[in-house]
């Protein structure tokens, strides 16, 4: 079975709130016959759509291939928060790789940040972007662990864009009588998702990158020169850009082993009205503390946007508001029974360390995946720093390199269910509120 094609329509993107909120870009044609490029890139999320934008701009022959349509994976449907720093945190990633390079990851995650909102300037993407990310926290220690962290980021790395909230404030904020307090960083943002994977489809293309939608790469034969495959024809490249992230499949094993899909959900409600102020009562986006985490934003219609729950089987759950709504029950008790208009679930990809894998696989292959929900800096970056990789040493590369990233125990049979009784147990703690 192939997550590719498991859970919707090919070639169509799901029916989201995002794609209800989207005018799609007309179809870009299947690939046909033999073409050559310096560049492949297979996958036309965020990755692969920045990678083809920034080789085109260097002057580079581009192809870009997708199975589907661009953005159509975890690109388009995601809770579009622009956060700070790396999925992991700084105080995990001193430990793990040093101060330095804690340091410098840091950094690159302020550059992501940066780069996002220039490519949404200079290419002039309608995409709602807006400033403002909080972490909610349910529990006493969390509270403690969010100001600590809030303060490690001021003192160490200069960061003032952040701030604690106590139980008041953030009360103020987000009147949920599930969250204690937490913090507010007004460096981070949150936009359209979809609307912004298309932005960069119609910029790669006037720089001058060749998309292909449905073609579907089967077979990758690796050598000087790359043979990439679909059912209707073969790009002939110099070089390989593996963009897939939770779709990749089998077409590396050295990612598959250590990059895992994972499904997670989101629902819109109907528009809210009087209602929308006893959610937020500013214009930012939320991610509480639980391992599982719950996300959410109003939508520039009023609406709750609501992300929670995940599966990690092929197969998404028949009765996805069912599922969404028991996490958004608990954070609003007052939605309990408010009608959801959207629905729709997607496959990210998540890696051991919780942080991106940048890796050469072969001499001209290259791939980025496993942004672990911390994609649409990451994964616009990535896209950077393996265009600059092609041509020569790329700082930023090298640096995402310096993560140890260990294969998922089990292999590639054992390892879904080992997962899923990971997972599982968290979960548990979560509800438990240990």
């Amino acid at each position: 079975m192939n997550l590719l094609f498991s859970n919707d329509t090919r070639g169509a993107y799901p029916q989201s709130w995002y794609a209800a909120t989207t005018t799609p870009l007309a179809p870009f044609a299947p690939l046909q016959g033999e073409t050559r490029a310096d560049v492949c890139v297979v996958g036309g999320g965020y990755t692969g759509l920045s990678a083809a934008l920034h080789l085109a701009e260097m002057g580079m022959d581009v192809v870009l291939l997708d199975a589907h349509r661009v953005g159509f994976g975890a690109s388009g449907r995601n809770g579009g928060q622009l956060g700070s720093g790396q999925r992991q945190d700084q105080v995990t990633l001193e430990k793990m790789v040093g101060s330095d390079t804690a340091r410098l990851l840091w950094d690159l995650g302020e550059d992501a940040k940066a780069l996002v909102r220039g490519l949404i300037a200079k290419h002039g993407i309608d995409c709602y972007l807006k400033d403002g990310i909080a972490w909610a926290a349910s529990r006493p220690a969390d509270v403690t662990d969010l100001h600590d962290y809030a303060e490690h980021l001021q003192k160490r790395y200069g960061y003032t864009q952040i701030k604690s909230l106590d139980r008041d404030a953030f009360n103020a904020l987000c009147p949920s009588p599930d969250y204690i307090g937490g913090t507010l960083d007004m460096g981070a943002a949150h936009l359209h998702p979809l609307r912004l994977a298309l932005g960069l489809a119609e910029a790669a293309t006037k720089a001058g990158a060749r998309i292909h939608e449905r073609s579907h790469v089967h077979d990758i034969r690796p050598g000087p020169k790359v043979t990439v495959r679909t059912d209707a024809g073969h790009v002939i490249a110099d070089h390989v850009i593996l963009a897939g992230n939770g779709y990749l499949g089998g077409l590396d094993r050295q990612v598959t082993a250590r990059v895992m899909p994972i499904n997670n959900y989101v629902v819109a409600t109907e528009p809210l009205g009087d209602d929308a102020a006893k959610v937020l009562t500013q214009d930012v986006a939320v991610a509480d503390s639980r391992f599982v985490v719950n996300y959410f934003r109003l939508t520039h219609d009023n609406r709750l946007l609501f992300g929670g729950g995940e599966t990690y089987g092929y197969r998404f759950p028949s009765d996805i508001p069912a599922l969404v709504r028991k996490p958004m029950s608990v954070i609003f008790p007052h939605l309990r029974d408010v009608p959801i208009d959207y629905a729709w679930g997607g496959t990210l990809a998540i890696t051991i360390k919780r942080m991106p894998y940048l890796a050469r696989v072969r001499p001209n292959i290259l791939s980025a995946s496993g942004y672990s929900g911390h994609g649409v800096g990451n994964a616009i970056q990535a896209g950077k720093l393996l265009a600059e990789a092609t041509r020569g040493p790329s700082e930023g590369f090298a640096a995402f390199n310096t993560v140890p990233h260990t294969p998922f125990p089990g292999g590639g049979i054992m390892r879904t269910p080992i997962l899923k009784l990971a997972m599982s147990w968290y979960a548990m703690r979560d509800r438990l509120g240990v």
